[in-house]
């Protein structure tokens, strides 16, 4: 007999997303945002692409404030930079302990109710639709999940502690836009370009007890976060030499659309993230001087929310992340506007 509680059967994906119906004006949308991101990472279309945002998406009116003040911002570097918010509605947690993000907790200071979070998930992803115009990214952490809000996304990512599963290898070959996967956090780029050659292809599964057939993905591509050395220190894998290395990796193997996104917080910055405009510089400046290593980073990702630093869940600082630091909004859009003006 194991060792849980049963506590209730959830909804299916079908039923919720009748609950929240996307429009065809929606459809429309998300598909037209969809194919912006394949001519990015396909090379058909030079604009950096930015996945920018929160570090959880926490409060669903604060995370919508902050993609709204995106959109002014993408007007004014429309033809240079293609903004996609982060809206992570689930968080991984290394020691499996504090908030695990909407999903689990739609309220950050009660307890865990994943029906409420389901819901909740869907219909943060359909305001900023809405309300916005922005289809947004949301990390793959539990991959049966991902058919909530598989038609609102315009980017998948998997994160550090996920690469080297392989569900989440194996669900991403199914999913037809672009799916990021990081190198893990012992920084072994093996384990990364593994998972990239397993997305890349098509696969048989079981998957929300189906046995299905995916296609393959050929946008998955490498996302460099950085990573832990075996004292437990941070180390940034961004520098001129690191991006050299991946695009070797990349040439020595049989890859789709060769491509990285820099992730300018986690263990490249240590988590500090007003390091993320120093390192957002530095890998422009090894893109113009390395027509190889420009032609590889597509953009970058960074952890960006209304006010800087973070609080503890109950901290009541309105638009102050509850888990990782985020860099603040004028910094933020000062950093925006400076990667549209050195490219």
């Amino acid at each position: 007999m194991m060792n849980m509680e049963f506590e209730r059967k959830l909804t299916i994906p079908m039923e919720v997303k009748k609950m929240y119906p996307v429009s065809a004006e929606m459809q429309k949308n998300v598909e037209a945002r969809a194919k912006v991101l394949e001519d990015i990472f396909s090379g058909r279309d030079d604009r950096i692409v930015l996945i920018i945002g929160p570090c959880s998406a926490d409060n669903p009116d604060s995370v919508l404030d902050y993609i709204s003040r995106l959109r002014k911002v993408q007007e004014q570097v429309a033809d240079k930079v293609f903004i996609v918010p982060r809206i992570y509605t689930n968080k991984p947690r290394t020691t499996g302990s504090g908030y695990k993000g909407l999903l689990h907790q739609p309220n950050p200071t009660e307890k865990p109710d994943m029906f409420k979070g389901i819901l909740a998930t869907r219909a943060l992803h359909m305001r900023a639709l809405q309300e916005t115009g922005f289809s947004c990214a949301d990390e793959m952490l539990y991959p049966e999940n991902h058919r909530y809000v598989d038609d609102l996304l315009a980017y998948v990512a998997v994160g550090a502690r996920s690469v080297e599963n392989q569900e989440h290898r194996l669900v991403a070959s199914g999913i037809p836009i672009p799916v990021g996967m990081k190198n893990p956090t012992g920084g072994d780029l093996s384990v990364m370009m593994n998972a990239i050659t397993a997305a890349q292809r098509g696969h048989t599964f079981i998957y929300r007890g189906w046995e299905v057939h995916s296609q393959g993905n050929q946008y998955a591509h490498a996302i460099l976060r950085g990573y832990m050395n075996k004292h437990g220190q941070s180390l940034p894998n961004y520098h001129y030499e690191d991006l050299a290395q991946l695009a070797a990796l990349y040439a020595a193997g049989d890859y789709q659309n060769p491509a990285a996104i820099i992730d300018t917080n986690h263990a490249n910055s240590g988590k500090n993230p007003f390091e993320q405009t120093r390192i957002a510089m530095e890998v422009l400046h090894a893109r113009r001087h390395n027509d190889d290593i420009k032609r590889l980073v597509k953009g970058f990702m960074i952890e960006s929310y209304i006010e800087d630093g973070a609080q503890k869940p109950d901290g009541g600082c309105y638009g102050k992340s509850i888990t990782d630091p985020c860099l603040g909004w004028e910094k933020s859009e000062r950093l925006i506007l400076d990667i549209a003006d050195s490219l």
